[in-house]
């Protein structure tokens, strides 16, 4: 007994805090609650990032709702990548039972039922929320090459076609810009354009071809295009000072898994790029909850996985705070995982021996303490966690089993006619909801050949229907592009060439730009510095770029 009294008493200590905090639950000693002894986390404090685990059940979801819901009340702005659907219920006031008001009284929580102000988005419109999208200039090679799983070499060459759209006002809005260009650069009038850098290899710009076309044939074109999502709509507060939360809804693209992890690492890409420098604040201008956030780890790059470090690292001084939440800490690499200071962790499994070896990866990854976690994280209730966060002062605090705290807001989904009503009265809607498509890479190519002098092809002893280099991509529409595929008209569905015209036998040697982004060289330096490329397209760690603020 006196060794738990010893116990409460350090985290009694160590969880006491001088400005607001984030309350939640109280810490546990030998199975009892002890509602005079609270864990929280300092306001101050969640610009330091975090991570919430645990296996699939424990109650992540009302962790990270229970946080929400504070953080909205201290008047900071909130996202949350709602990926199994059920986070709209914080739109909602809970509804009060038996099990809801034994779990307050066990904390010495005062329950009231409330709903918080509540922005619903959707995917490229995959959903009922409101619509959100990203140009492919803004997107970038990086973060697109991660999505479409490319290799080192097909990575640079695609930043190869970003530099010259860039450099030639080639305005990639969708991917039927992105398609224009690289099928422009392979034909004769592209590769002249090229010449000095390499050119872009057939074989090379087939692969790219083809990844965009089954990327497109799964639904991902609707998520490129205008108007663009301004990340600064994110950071929004209510007339009576309450944060937005800001519920991006993604059961519409579950099956696209890399696409909507990419998709959150470019909201946090551009918010980086967009926010001023403010160091410590006393309360975060936003926390953003990355949701499975093991897949945008997965078959990651190591520049890549570079990137996402200095991003987590850096956007800290901008006063956003990050939030990873997944299953265990092994699925974060370790120089990220490096700078979440905040963990609550719920309970893991150990059926297997996988199960066991992240059990002790686990348990290596918190501070010294008292309590014996490879037992504890195994036998933890729904709704309890082991919880360790940096105080006020920068140091971790004790490790504290800990019960938390019931969520105030609907512990589901919101009703249908609730996001509804919601998603019509948002001051969003009126600027996002209705796709456009202005004159972009390729209109401007369509226009360059409606140009051209009509005896062209005739000088040349070739006519447009024999070959010649007369659509928009530098192919015919009936014709053969480099990957095989044909278009029967612009924008259509790809169909195969019945009878496509014989092309010479393709190199076995690389082209220069393949030889060069191969060395070990060039490599180091676009690790280090970057190369002059990307120099010229970029202003920021992922590639990402807007050509214009709209505020």
């Amino acid at each position: 007994m006196a060794e738990q009294g010893d116990q409460l008493e350090a985290v009694r200590g160590g969880y006491l805090v001088e400005g607001p905090a984030i309350e939640l639950g109280a810490a546990v000693a030998d199975g009892t609650a002890h509602a005079d002894v609270p864990v929280r986390i300092p306001l101050a404090s969640l610009n330091r990032h975090g991570l919430v685990a645990g296996a699939t059940g424990t109650g992540k979801t009302k962790t990270l709702q229970v946080i929400a819901e504070q953080l909205s009340a201290h008047g900071v702005p909130v996202f949350l990548a709602d990926v199994k659907g059920d986070l709209s219920g914080i739109a909602s006031p809970g509804a009060e039972n038996d099990k809801v008001a034994a779990r307050a009284a066990d904390v010495g929580q005062e329950w009231a039922p409330t709903a918080y102000p509540t922005e619903i988005l959707s995917l490229g419109g995959e959903g009922v929320g409101v619509p959100v999208r990203a140009t492919i200039t803004s997107f970038g090679p990086t973060l697109l090459a991660k999505v479409l799983g490319l290799n080192a070499v097909q990575e640079s060459s695609l930043a190869l076609v970003f530099h010259h759209a860039d450099q030639n006002g080639l305005a990639l809005l969708d991917l039927k810009d992105l398609r224009a260009v690289i099928t422009h650069l392979v034909s004769d009038e592209g590769k002249a354009e090229l010449e000095g850098l390499g050119g872009l290899s057939k074989a090379t710009a087939g692969v790219i071809l083809r990844e965009l076309v089954a990327f497109a044939a799964a639904g991902a074109d609707v998520f490129f295009g205008e108007p663009e999502l301004d990340t600064a709509d994110l950071l929004r507060t209510t007339p009576d000072g309450r944060g937005v939360v800001t519920c991006l809804e993604l059961p519409g693209v579950q099956d696209k898994p890399a696409l909507f992890s990419t998709f959150l690492m470019w909201m946090l890409a551009d918010l980086f790029q967009e926010l001023p420098e403010v160091g410590d604040l006393d309360k975060p201008k936003l926390v953003f909850f990355f949701d499975e956030a093991h897949l945008l780890f997965d078959d990651a790059s190591e520049d890549f996985l570079d990137a996402i470090t200095r991003t987590v690292r850096l956007i800290r001084s901008k006063g956003v705070g990050v939030f990873f939440v997944t299953q265990t800490p092994k699925d974060v690499p370790a120089d990220v995982l490096a700078q979440l200071g905040n963990r609550v962790q719920h309970a893991l499994r150990a059926y297997t021996p996988d199960d066991a070896k992240a059990l002790k990866a686990t348990v290596s990854t918190f501070p010294h303490s008292a309590y014996d976690l490879e037992e504890l994280l195994t036998v933890l209730g729904t709704g309890e966690a082991v919880v360790t966060v940096l105080s006020e002062r920068g140091a971790p605090t004790p490790v504290a089993w800990t019960r938390l705290r019931a969520p105030q807001s609907l512990m589901a989904p919101s009703d249908p006619a609730v996001v509804a009503d919601l998603v019509a009265a948002s001051p969003l809607a009126p600027r996002y909801s209705q796709a456009l498509d202005r004159e972009s890479a390729y209109e401007m190519l369509t226009a360059r050949l409606a140009e051209e002098p009509a005896g062209r092809d005739e000088a040349d002893g070739r006519g447009a229907g024999e070959g010649s280099d007369a659509s928009p991509t530098g192919t015919t529409w009936d014709g053969e592009l480099p990957d095989g595929t044909t278009w029967d008209e612009p924008g259509g569905e790809p169909r195969r060439a019945p009878a496509p015209r014989p092309e010479p036998a393709p190199r076995d040697e690389p082209s220069v730009i393949e030889t060069v982004v191969q060395s070990s060289a060039f490599r180091s330096a676009l690790r280090s510095a970057g190369t002059v490329i990307g120099r010229e397209i970029t202003r920021s760690l992922f590639g990402t770029a807007r050509r214009r603020r709209r505020r």
